[in-house]
């Protein structure tokens, strides 16, 4: 009995420790692609290693874009964040709730909109750049409107926005995409398996920001285009 009682406790610790070790794994995968970022992935992807996108931009003209990209779509939104949280409109910074959301959302999509205008009004940008930023918009507006009813993912949103925009690339575009797409869509998974190991979401609410993020990329490209 004393013998069995050993190996339960070891088999239980064994257990937790590899609980701790997919816990701080998951964390890790949800801080490195949260959802603020993927705009900068999908503007270096764009900008430095798509072939066609920013031909005939000189490297400084490159970087610049960059840092409208971090600046607007990054910065602003996580400046925001943190003012509405030190003057108490929200409770945490992690936006745990869809209270806490609200306010974000809307900030956000203002960052979002002033960026595409941004874009659109030079054409010298390329119109694949001015799309996904019309689509991120419209996915935060999408977002706003379905935290009404529930805590929508907002990885699985930028995710999705991410897939459905290399999907895009893949069924419109002459550059060869399949092993980005690829990439892409092994990290959605991942992200997402790590958003309900977490128990940050519910599976309605990752297949429904998936669903958001695919849905409007697909409607800025056809507004667009």
């Amino acid at each position: 009995m004393t013998t069995s009682t050993a190996e339960n406790k070891i088999a239980d610790d064994s257990v937790n420790a590899s609980n701790l070790i997919v816990r701080v794994f998951a964390n890790i995968i949800s801080y490195c692609f949260h959802p603020i970022f993927i705009p900068l992935f999908v503007a270096y992807f764009l900008i430095y290693i798509h072939p066609y996108a920013f031909t005939g931009f000189s490297s400084s003209e490159k970087a610049q874009t960059i840092l409208i990209v971090i600046l607007n779509l990054i910065l602003y939104p996580l400046l925001s964040v943190v003012l509405l949280k030190a003057v108490g409109f929200i409770d945490s910074l992690f936006l745990r709730t869809q209270k806490d959301r609200i306010i974000p959302y809307i900030a956000s999509g203002i960052f979002f909109f002033w960026t595409y205008t941004v874009f659109k009004q030079q054409p010298a940008y390329p119109l694949l750049l001015t799309s996904y930023v019309l689509g991120i918009f419209f996915a935060s507006s999408g977002a706003l409107l379905a935290n009404i009813y529930f805590k929508v993912s907002m990885h699985a949103i930028g995710m999705g926005g991410w897939l459905g925009f290399f999907l895009l690339l893949f069924q419109f575009n002459s550059m060869q995409m399949t092993w980005p797409l690829c990439l892409v869509l092994l990290i959605t998974g991942i992200v997402c398996s790590s958003r309900l190991f977490l128990n940050a979401h519910n599976s309605k609410d990752i297949y429904m920001g998936i669903l958001i993020g695919i849905l409007t990329q697909f409607l800025s490209y056809y507004i667009l285009y």
